[in-house]
């Protein structure tokens, strides 16, 4: 029987890449994004094409759901269509998340900061309310798996991107947190910390430092190249496996040696 998954921020980058991923794994998959912009950032968030085509691509093995991730409700929506057609729900993605920022962090704003805690902090906790329970509600031995996308940012202060260092690192919080709520169930908790990846956001962050391109990122890697989405997104699968159970309560570095 297929292993089922809810994918956050899944119309494109990295969520996108998890996605596909895990349906050529063999996974169905739930995947949801907001699709719709915001109009607290100045870059055009994911599409509902983008998602239809994602979904498109994998019929039968891919149900689009647009939801909010700052809206709970909406997201145990998301949870009951898992539940639905597919059965249940084996693992979470939280990939939602924005950037915000290109100032000092005495200068961020209040919309900037709250759209970055909102999506990439609250939107975390809001999968977790609405996906923890129904995994920890499978019979034992369980192998429910929760992953959480944090960044090299939460390792390292960026210049002028203090507000998304904050949002980060308080999902890394979350995650430690959770994994010792969860301690004995068979259900794991970990975070997953990219470098600079190869995706829409990376291009949105070049623009507010000021950059034509995105090129200029790789030299804080030791690969010195930019990641593919493909590449995170194959570390992010292989910790939704049952095989992943030794790791919870920590964060896997798969950055290219950003923070090596």
């Amino acid at each position: 029987m297929s292993r089922v998954a809810v994918v956050t921020g899944a119309a494109r980058g990295i969520g996108r890449a998890v996605v596909e991923r895990l349906a050529a794994d063999g996974w169905q998959v739930v995947a949801v994004d907001v699709c719709s912009d915001d109009a607290g950032l100045g870059y055009p968030l994911a599409s509902r094409a983008e998602l239809a085509s994602l979904a498109g691509a994998w019929p039968g093995r891919v149900r689009e759901v647009v939801a909010d991730v700052r809206d709970a409700d909406a997201l145990r929506g998301a949870v009951a269509v898992a539940r639905q057609e597919f059965g249940g729900v084996d693992a979470a993605v939280a990939a939602a998340a924005v950037i915000a920022g290109g100032v000092p962090l005495w200068e961020t704003t209040d919309t900037q900061w709250d759209a970055l805690f909102e999506t990439g902090v609250r939107g975390v906790l809001n999968l977790a309310r609405a996906t923890v329970p129904v995994m920890l509600a499978a019979p034992e031995p369980r192998t429910g798996r929760f992953v959480a996308l944090a960044s090299a940012a939460a390792h390292r202060g960026l210049w002028h991107l203090a507000a998304y260092n904050a949002a980060k690192h308080a999902v890394l919080g979350l995650v430690r947190g959770l994994a010792a709520d969860l301690r004995g169930t068979g259900v794991s908790s970990v975070a997953v910390s990219p470098g600079s990846t190869d995706t829409p956001m990376l291009a949105a962050t070049a623009a507010l430092y000021g950059l034509g391109e995105v090129d200029g990122f790789a030299g804080h890697q030791l690969v010195e190249r930019l990641l593919d989405p493909a590449e995170v997104a194959a570390v992010v699968a292989w910790l939704c496996r049952a095989e992943s159970g030794a790791i919870t309560g920590s964060v896997v570095h798969a950055d290219g040696g950003f923070t090596g």
